[in-house]
């Protein structure tokens, strides 16, 4: 059913936006919106959001619902001229917010039929409401983090003499439904040996050996939203003295950044206390990404923790931290967590050891 109390904030960030009308046609927003999937491929899917009038789902016959979801419904054909059945709603007076990941073909009809007085992106409406989870995406986020971190020993324990990355990986998804998750938030990360230096790196065939280095980056999903977790460990021996301080600076890197979170920080000075920490430590050129992404319905939810990012974290963002050094001349490591900002900090959602641990 139509989340009212979503609808009111995607509609206040409109009104500040000077916009009283969009169209999304994300599946992702529509579901954040509704609760329900809907999957129309190549045809047309848009949800008329409007003050003071309630949405309008445009949806193609070939998806009839068979239940309510609290919206007026308008079913079109593949031969409907869609301005024109647009134009019954939309006012033609004003702006229309547009949705970024509306396809071309439809904007250009819509354009130019000059179904509104103008067309301004207005996507930031549903994603920043999106960054900010209410208590039911929380607990189904800590829930799903938790699957995580008990696949994750799991996962461990498959690590083993002669193993390929492949076969691996392959036995991840029915270990994250064994436990409650309905399936991956992306596909696995499992890198051994050199592969490591590589950040995403795909399973091949590489077979693990004696003194390797294993990165798994995993994560699920629990009633439709997502985890993410890394942790790299060593195959029967202890890293080298200059493998060891590699590793110690991301593990630095990871819990001096996490430590810092609480409401009103710049996300970008998140990201330079975690790349300083490398950068000192002689590592800057091998941290070769952002420090972190949103997550939410989508491992990577709109937002960051990058260096250009000046928004201030806000109590209801998760996000990952997860620093990196990937170095050809040695090792990769990554470790991340994902982090909740609370009313009065934050609180870690992952509680897999960071210590350095030898799979033996």
């Amino acid at each position: 059913m139509m989340n009212q109390n979503r609808l009111n904030q995607v509609m206040d960030q409109l009104h500040r936006m000077g916009l009283s009308q969009m169209i999304a046609t994300d599946p992702v927003a529509i579901f954040y919106l509704t609760g329900k999937w809907i999957h129309p491929g190549e045809r047309f899917l848009g949800l008329l959001l409007q003050r003071d009038h309630p949405p309008v789902l445009y949806l193609n016959e070939l998806f009839r619902l068979s239940e309510d979801i609290g919206v007026k419904v308008t079913y079109l054909t593949d031969t409907t001229n869609l301005p024109s059945v647009l134009s019954r709603e939309v006012s033609p007076a004003d702006m229309l917010g547009i949705d970024k990941d509306m396809p071309a073909r439809f904007l250009l009809q819509i354009m130019e039929a000059g179904l509104a007085s103008g067309y301004r992106n207005a996507s930031l409406a549903i994603d920043q409401t999106r960054a900010v989870k209410d208590a039911q995406e929380i607990a189904w986020m800590k829930e799903s983090s938790r699957i995580n971190d008990q696949a994750m020993a799991r996962f461990r324990a498959l690590i083993h003499e002669g193993v390929h990355e492949d076969e691996t990986a392959a036995q991840f998804l029915k270990i994250y439904q064994s436990l409650g998750a309905s399936g991956y938030s992306f596909e696995p990360i499992v890198a051994f040996g050199r592969n490591s230096a590589d950040p995403h790196h795909m399973p091949d065939h590489t077979q693990l050996k004696e003194g390797d280095t294993v990165l798994l980056d995993v994560g699920c999903r629990y009633q439709d939203y997502c985890s993410d977790m890394t942790r790299t460990f060593f195959y029967r021996r202890m890293p080298e003295a200059e493998d060891r301080r590699i590793y110690e600076l991301v593990r630095s890197a990871n819990e001096r950044a996490e430590e810092m979170l609480k409401p009103g920080i710049p996300l970008c000075t998140v990201d330079a206390m975690a790349r300083n920490i490398i950068t000192e430590g002689g590592y800057g050129k091998d941290f070769t990404h952002r420090l972190g992404h949103f997550i939410g319905i989508q491992d990577h939810d709109f937002g960051d923790v990058s260096s250009a990012n000046k928004s201030l974290t806000r109590a209801g963002n998760i996000f990952s931290i997860e620093p990196g050094i990937y170095s050809q001349a040695h090792i990769g490591v990554r470790i991340e967590d994902l982090v909740l900002i609370t009313k009065d900090g934050h609180e870690v959602l992952n509680s897999y050891p960071k210590d350095i641990e030898v799979i033996e």
